[in-house]
């Protein structure tokens, strides 16, 4: 893939404004919750209708899901549908917060990394359950930057870089984003992606919006690359004191 931007096709105004949204955006990996899919008509199905067959990869989700038994239920039925082998695990614990259940998220994953599944699940920001389900066998860990839908932005900006720096799987942001300084953060700190839906969707411009996302990966992830400089307490002059002082005249200055 070339793209590091996955993104939701959820609470689009329109299809219409969707589809010039995944345009916009160059992303290769469109993520969908599995309960929104009619299962038995997947080609008809009114999400993946106006979706070019082929052009991208799905990654369902199982949100809605409350337990691992459930997840792993919801998982099987998206595969046995001929979705795709990829899936994002989402057990949430709570309706006010959405926010991960780590205990069935681990257990979800483990019995779907048995199974075949390549499995990317969604995760809280803590470095202890993201080593887990890397040992579990997850092909990428996605912890949340703020809980679903938020637009917080990254709260926890120490935590996430201990994650990225501890993790030999690739990292996606995932969760609470808002405008493109967050998805810029995000590359910033070494994430390998950034997962997104709400910031899009519910942007006055959602076609814009994509396309400032976009462009926020693109140089959060250069500037990665390219190292910042250091930062320092006090201030240092960009030329330096000694370039700006006079030197004493000579003789020999002013000729014969």
């Amino acid at each position: 893939m070339t793209s590091r931007f996955f993104l939701g096709t959820g609470l689009f105004p329109s299809p219409f404004v969707q589809q010039e949204a995944i345009a916009a955006s160059g992303a290769e990996v469109l993520t969908f919750a599995i309960r929104r899919v009619n299962l038995e008509s997947v080609e008809d199905d009114s999400i993946l209708q106006h979706v070019e067959p082929g052009s991208f990869t799905f990654l369902p989700n199982t949100s809605g899901a409350r337990t691992a038994d459930e997840a792993v239920r919801i998982a099987r039925l998206a595969r046995a549908s001929g979705l795709s082998d990829w899936v994002k695990v989402e057990i949430s614990a709570s309706d006010k917060t959405l926010l991960p259940d780590p205990i069935e998220t681990l257990r979800a994953t483990e019995q779907l990394v048995k199974e075949g599944f390549t499995v990317l699940p969604y995760i809280s920001d803590d470095p202890v359950i993201c080593r887990r389900l890397e040992e579990a066998g997850a092909a990428a860990i996605m912890p949340g930057g703020a809980p679903i839908g938020t637009g917080l932005g990254i709260l926890n900006s120490y935590n996430l870089g201990l994650i990225i720096e501890e993790a030999s799987v690739p990292v996606i942001v995932d969760a609470g984003l808002g405008t493109a300084s967050d998805a810029a953060l995000s590359m910033e700190l070494g994430a390998s992606a950034v997962l997104m839906n709400t910031p899009v969707a519910k942007a006055k411009d959602p076609v814009g919006m994509a396309l400032a996302m976009k462009l926020a990966i693109e140089a959060g992830r250069l500037a990665y690359l390219s190292g910042r400089v250091p930062k320092k307490r006090y201030a240092s002059a960009s030329s330096g004191l000694e370039s700006m002082m006079l030197k004493p005249a000579s003789a020999g200055d002013f000729g014969s």
